[in-house]
């Protein structure tokens, strides 16, 4: 068990959910802020280009950098590609400076990534062994994990390529809409492999990097693979609604744009969480249909017939 965290994004959707997660087994955690600090542990960062002082990490067992604006907000035109790129990049560049300052006494650097890194359609299962993809999203993650790599190598340095979260504020968000409207279906030609996680093996899973000897990426993902079809109709099951409309592929790309339509929605990625399973990791959700049932609550039966 760690005894004091650093998190840097600890507003965010994962961020939050890590922070009370530690905070609620003891655990001491200092939040990087980018606003004025309200209490002792928080540390106000990233303000007007000044660098991060070393100090705020000395004593720390793990520092955790979580920063990047949404890559759920569409469309993803050429203003907001800079903004994906900058809110992911500079924040790691200013932790990875101060984690290599620190040296030897530096804790480990746990830096957020994605699955997003394998391209939107790879070939074959894809292992953390396997190269980088060719898309947006792929140099992205690679630029990001080499902001990551600098500091230095006397740090343990751990990349956590996450899959899309199976969770109300996750992936889920957009379809929960369309599936209540009765409007979802098959995204594309829907028999594309999604790679997937549920929150709380989300959380596990940096936890357990943070607590083991684990280094370099690690993939974040649930350990059986599953069809976007899987997804959609567990939750419109879930939600007892039918799963009939198919959202055509030159539909999404015309109103999302090319890159969003291929990392997010048509996206065809056999991602296995091979170093987490290795290094003793359990699984709490093993199919996308429990990590759906555990965050979305059944509606209310009714006679309704549910398509596929």
């Amino acid at each position: 068990m760690p005894r004091r965290v650093v998190i840097a994004g600890a507003s965010g959707f994962i961020g939050s959910a890590l922070a009370d997660s530690l905070r609620a087994d003891g655990v001491a955690v200092t939040t990087l802020v980018r606003r004025a600090a309200r209490s002792a542990d928080e540390v106000e960062w990233l303000t007007e280009g000044e660098p991060l002082d070393p100090a705020v990490l000395e004593g720390a067992d793990a520092l955790v950098g979580l920063n990047g604006a949404s890559i759920g907000r569409f469309p993803w035109t050429s203003s907001y590609k800079h903004t994906l790129v900058w809110s992911r990049i500079t924040p790691t560049q200013v932790l990875a400076r101060a984690v290599r300052e620190l040296g030897a006494d530096a804790p480990a650097f746990v830096s957020a990534s994605a699955v997003g890194y394998y391209g939107a359609t790879p070939r074959g299962v894809q292992t953390e062994r396997s190269p980088r993809g060719e898309s947006f999203l792929a140099d992205l993650c690679g630029e990001w994990e080499g902001a990551a790599r600098a500091a230095g190598s006397s740090a343990r340095v751990v990349l956590l390529r996450t899959a899309p979260i199976v969770h109300p504020e996750g992936v889920l968000k957009p379809l929960i809409v369309l599936t209540k409207l009765g409007a979802s279906g098959p995204i594309g030609p829907g028999t594309q492999i999604w790679p997937w996680i549920s929150l709380d093996d989300e959380i596990a899973a940096i936890r357990h990097v943070i607590e083991t000897e684990v280094e370099g990426p690690v993939n974040l993902t649930g350990p059986t693979r599953a069809h976007a079809n899987d997804l959609g109709f567990a939750l419109a099951r879930r939600l007892n609604r039918p799963y009939l409309l198919r959202a055509p592929e030159w539909g999404l790309r015309l109103a999302l744009g090319a890159d969003a339509t291929e990392a997010l929605l048509t996206t065809d990625a056999d991602v296995r969480p091979t170093v987490l399973e290795a290094s003793g990791f359990s699984f709490r959700h093993t199919t996308v249909e429990d990590a759906v049932a555990a965050s979305v609550p059944a509606a209310e039966p009714h006679s309704l017939v549910i398509g596929r």
